[in-house]
């Protein structure tokens, strides 16, 4: 299998980055992780959009276009024989001394990952389980989709019990967050919720284009600050993110839900299913699609 590192294919056995590299010493780097589609990468100008704009806050001096995203992408999946792939998409700061610094950095590692994936199908189902880890707060002003994943990882590790299951962070005051790896929505009476950025949850890009998909067909969309309870008291529970898309949640604790009988749920699968080969970001959904 290949990599693509710094413009050029490697094969992943060759592949390297120094022991100097910042992004190892200090996790000082970001990545995005999306979904190909048959050869078109869903939403790929808000991944970078997002990537981009968290590289100038951490002073990684690189910016990646479009085009030089889309032909990685492209490379890396002729090389590797993929039509429909998962994609890493990872930007280390680069190589520095041993101690903090306060340059910025030059002269960053660009790497990408790529494996295969099904055909995407009809929604899938996961479990809920709320964490006793509360979520960590953001690093800075805001999240950033960055090398610290350290909360995530121990997170994770409550799950070993629970296998196939999704995590739900709470913030420390007791508050909805988001999942593991996913952003957190549910209905009642007809109107979405999900939690808002005061959290300290990350803008997740599926959050962001579920969002849009919701506004585009008239449903009320509400962000705020709930606690756990508020979200028991849901008829229907759904992750979102990159790869997964909508995963509907049958079941938190002894608490059920609609799951995959969810009629929001399965309305905004059913439109996330529609724009899959379409959009490059969400602000191409035009009402003509409605």
């Amino acid at each position: 299998m290949y990599i693509w590192q710094n413009g050029r294919l490697v094969k992943k056995e060759e592949a390297a980055i120094s022991p100097f590299d910042h992004g190892f010493l200090y996790g000082v780097g970001l990545f995005e992780t999306f979904r190909v589609y048959d050869g078109h990468s869903l939403l790929l100008g808000d991944h970078l959009a997002r990537l981009n704009a968290g590289l100038e806050i951490l002073e990684i001096d690189r910016k990646i276009s479009l085009e030089e995203a889309e032909a990685a992408v492209d490379m890396l999946l002729r090389a590797n024989g993929y039509t429909d792939a998962y994609i890493r998409f990872n930007v280390s700061a680069g190589m520095g001394e041993i101690g903090l610094r306060f340059e910025p950095y030059d002269s960053p590692e660009v790497i990408v990952f790529s494996k295969p994936l099904p055909p995407a199908g009809s929604m899938q189902e996961k479990f809920g389980k709320i964490l006793s880890l509360p979520r960590n707060t953001p690093e800075g002003k805001e999240r950033l989709k960055s090398h610290h994943y350290l909360n995530n990882l121990l997170a994770w590790r409550e799950l070993r019990d629970f296998p196939g299951a999704e995590g739900i962070f709470l913030t420390k005051e007791g508050f909805v967050a988001e999942g593991i790896v996913s952003n957190v929505f549910w209905a009642k009476g007809g109107i979405l919720y999900t939690p808002s950025m005061e959290t300290g949850i990350l803008n997740g890009i599926t959050r962001q284009f579920v969002k849009e998909l919701a506004f585009r067909s008239g449903i009320e969309v509400c962000e705020g600050v709930y606690t756990a309870e508020e979200l028991l008291e849901a008829e229907e529970v759904f992750f979102t993110n990159s790869i997964q898309e909508i995963v509907a949640c049958p079941q938190i604790g002894n608490t059920c839900f609609n799951g995959k009988n969810g009629k929001l749920a399965s309305f905004l699968h059913s439109r996330y299913a529609a724009g899959r080969k379409l959009y490059r970001s969400k602000s191409e959904i035009g009402t003509e699609d409605f």
